[in-house]
């Protein structure tokens, strides 16, 4: 049996040592992605293992790659590093700068390269993994090509959104068109946009290349297919941890006419006002269209335990709570927690109001009549009885 070819056609050096030492001359993205700790898929692109090793398959069979490559050692030539930066997917014009065209046609037509479009190679024979998806995105679309909106965002750790179209933004004076040529079956679709506004504050170094997590919120935000989707990428953005509303803020004013600009200020309101979920943020334009006074959200209250629980609003002067159940709630477990917990606020004194999430986003009117009911009812009680004339 002939001994193991890397991707390069290389033979194959046995796996490093467990903690490599790293060439002076690598590069500097590279050694960020080596130190960082590897994480999942939910995790930062560079903070995670970046390529595989060349899949030994025939060609006729597509097959998933394993997961790690070995980090290239002292001997590892330019055509090495370029891969184990860009999992494995690359140009044509990367690949002819290291090899001759002569090796990258001999590659491909012995089934060891892939070519996944016009001017675009994969150096292995397997089914395209998610990360080497991300680096075609990019490479395809050309020069100074980052990830955006959801997918950076996703990228830089926001958990819970659903993934879309890969979404790209290259500069606008780049080149006048964003189209793109024909992408191989086990490839998403991409969506490319220009933007006429993007300094350099507003790139993220990473690999591959996408903007910060500010500018991802709020591009997505605006190219988000509903505005729920948009107030639910700003919500959980900010409360994961992965934005703040100054660095929201600080990206939004460099876009008087973008789209749902209002909606997109409303909501980082809200935010900084203590929502922190999509139900909260419905809740609180609800009380803003139906004239009701704004609660506070997110309030700690001490149960029987002694534990600080959150409540999602409280109208502290009338004594009444609000809480919008998802539809986790309903888990038996969840649903009795519930129960204990709303049977110590009435014994307290106070009145507490339920609703499902789904109530409060489509019938709205019913929501707001029963909060207003329970707001007169909490301010009757509080006023002193009124004394009788002599």
């Amino acid at each position: 049996m002939p001994p193991p070819l890397t991707a390069a056609g290389f033979l194959r050096r046995p796996p490093p040592p467990p903690f490599p030492v790293v060439p002076p001359a690598a590069p500097f993205a590279v050694l960020l992605a080596i130190l960082m700790t590897p994480g999942t898929r939910h995790a930062p692109t560079h903070q995670r293992e970046l390529l595989s090793t060349a899949t030994e398959a025939p060609a006729h069979a597509l097959r998933q790659s394993p997961l790690v490559l070995p980090i290239p050692g002292f001997d590892a030539g330019e055509l090495d590093w370029l891969l184990f930066e860009q999992a494995g997917v690359l140009t044509t014009a990367q690949a002819e700068q290291v090899l001759t065209p002569a090796t990258v046609r001999a590659h491909l037509r012995q089934g060891r390269w892939r070519r996944l479009s016009r001017g675009l190679l994969l150096a292995e024979n397997g089914l395209l993994r998610p990360e080497q998806q991300l680096w075609a995105a990019v490479l395809v679309a050309g020069r100074d090509a980052h990830l955006a909106g959801t997918t950076a965002a996703i990228e830089g750790g926001v958990q819970g959104l659903r993934p879309g179209p890969i979404q790209v933004i290259v500069p606008a004076d780049r080149c006048p068109s964003v189209r793109l040529p024909r992408l191989p079956g086990d490839m998403p679709s991409v969506r490319v946009r220009r933007t006429t506004v993007f300094p350099e504050r507003h790139r993220q170094l990473a690999r591959p290349p996408r903007v910060t997590m500010a500018r991802a919120v709020i591009d997505g935000a605006s190219w988000a297919t509903g505005d729920n989707e948009a107030r639910d990428l700003i919500t959980r953005a900010c409360q994961q941890g992965r934005v703040t509303v100054r660095e929201l803020r600080e990206v939004l004013r460099h876009f008087p006419t973008l789209r749902r600009r209002q909606l997109i200020r409303t909501t980082i309101a809200d935010v900084e006002g203590g929502a922190t979920a999509l139900s909260e943020i419905n809740l609180a334009r609800l009380c803003r269209r139906h004239r009701l006074p704004g609660p506070d959200f997110q309030q700690p209250r001490a149960d029987a335990t002694g534990r600080n629980r959150f409540v999602d609003a409280h109208w502290t002067s009338a004594r009444l709570l609000v809480e919008v159940d998802g539809s986790h709630h309903m888990d038996v477990e969840h649903w009795s927690a519930d129960m204990l917990r709303q049977n110590e606020i009435w014994i307290a004194g106070d009145r507490i109001l339920r609703f499902p999430a789904w109530l409060v986003r489509d019938r709205p009117a019913t929501v707001a009549a029963q909060i207003r009911e329970a707001l007169s009812a909490g301010q009757s009680e509080l006023r002193p009885p009124a004394r009788r004339a002599r």
